[in-house]
């Protein structure tokens, strides 16, 4: 399997938003339901795997195959 998922916080803002951001860039905003979802859903699981998954971050563990596929040699 790949490394566990890093460098990722996130903030709550006054008007209820989260802001999360991935080694101090902002990756992505979630309002309303998807904030309320997540702020449940961090104090339930790994925080990082979750933002990771929120944001599009994350390793899906067919990136060698990928590049060694004939389709795709010489890129």
């Amino acid at each position: 399997m790949g490394a566990r998922p890093e460098g990722f916080t996130y903030a709550v803002t006054a008007a209820g938003e989260v802001v999360i951001s991935h080694r101090g860039v902002t990756a992505t905003t979630l309002r309303g339901r998807r904030a309320a979802d997540f702020l449940d859903d961090a104090e339930s699981g790994d925080e990082q795997e979750l933002m990771a998954r929120l944001t599009g971050n994350y390793r899906r563990g067919n990136e060698r195959t990928a590049r060694n596929h004939p389709r795709n040699r010489g890129r």
